[in-house]
C-alpha cells in the first residue's frame, strides 16, 4: 500500500474497482461494554482509531512480520473494518486472541489481523455487531489543536460500532498521508488524536477543502458513496516532533 492514497484508487470509493476482484478481508475489532458500566461514546470512537493506528504500526504488520501478509491482501482490496461487542466471559475468551488492546479513558478495544469475510475465529463470529449503542455523559472538550482531528459527519446518525469504524477509517487516512518521520513521531507520542462530530458549516467547509474524506461503500447502514468522516488534523495541525 502506497503511502499517499491517490483519490481515483481509494479502497474508500463506493464505486467497483479493481479492488473487488481481489480476494476481500476485515479487520476485526472488539468493543469491551458491560452492562454496568459502558464505555463513554467519543472515548470509544478514538479508542478504535488508535487501535487500527497501532495494528498498522506493529512490528507483526510489517516486513516478514506474521501479520504482514494478511495486512497487505486487507489493503489491497477493499478497507472493512467490522467492530463487534463483548463483555465477561465473551471478553475474556476475545482477549485471549493474537491482537492488541488498546485503553482509553472508559474503553477498551481489542484489534486483530485481518480475517477473511467468512473466516473469523469462532471466539469472534459469535460475538453480536448489533448493541454498540453509547452516549456520552457529557459533551467532550474541544478538539487539541495540537494533534489529528478525524472530523465526523452531522448528517448521518450511525451507531457507535459504525461510528468506531469510520474514526478507524479515519485514521487510517491520516497514517498513509505522514511521511515516515511522521509516523514514528506520532507513534513515540502515543497515537494523540481527537474524534468529533463537525458543526454544519464546519462540515461543509471540511467536505469542499480537499481534504482526504471517507465515503462509505453501503455494506452496513449507510448508503453508498455518502461522506461520513473528514480526515482534518494531518494538514490543519502537523504533527509536533
Amino acid at each position: 500500500m502506497p503511502d499517499a492514497q491517490a483519490a481515483q484508487d481509494s479502497p474508500f470509493r463506493h464505486e467497483n474497482t479493481w479492488r473487488d476482484e481481489a480476494p476481500q478481508f476485515v479487520l476485526p475489532l472488539v468493543a469491551r461494554i458491560e452492562r454496568a458500566a459502558p464505555p463513554a461514546r467519543t472515548d470509544a470512537l478514538e479508542t478504535a482509531a488508535r487501535a487500527v493506528l497501532m495494528i498498522l504500526s506493529d512490528e507483526r504488520s510489517l516486513g516478514e512480520g506474521p501479520w504482514a501478509q494478511a495486512m497487505n491482501d486487507w489493503q489491497d482490496a477493499r478497507i472493512r473494518k467490522v467492530v463487534r461487542r463483548a463483555r465477561g466471559a465473551e471478553w475474556r475468551r476475545a482477549e485471549a486472541l493474537p491482537g492488541i488492546t488498546v485503553t482509553g479513558k472508559s474503553a477498551e478495544v481489542q484489534v486483530y489481523p485481518p480475517v477473511p469475510l467468512d473466516g473469523w475465529p469462532k471466539e469472534l463470529a459469535r460475538l453480536q455487531v448489533s448493541g454498540t449503542e453509547l452516549d456520552d455523559p457529557e459533551p467532550p472538550a474541544g478538539a487539541d489543536p495540537a494533534y489529528p482531528v478525524l472530523w465526523m459527519s452531522p448528517e448521518v446518525d450511525m451507531t457507535a460500532g459504525k461510528s468506531m469504524a469510520q474514526a478507524g477509517h479515519g485514521a487510517q487516512l491520516a497514517w498513509w498521508e505522514l511521511s515516515t518521520e511522521d509516523r514514528a513521531a506520532w507513534r513515540d507520542a502515543g497515537f494523540p488524536l481527537s474524534v468529533r462530530t463537525a458543526d454544519a458549516a464546519r462540515w461543509r467547509d471540511l467536505t469542499t477543502s480537499g481534504l482526504p474524506v471517507v465515503r462509505d461503500a453501503g455494506f452496513t447502514e449507510i448508503a453508498p458513496g455518502k461522506t461520513v468522516a473528514v480526515e482534518g488534523g494531518r494538514h490543519l495541525c502537523p504533527l509536533p516532533r
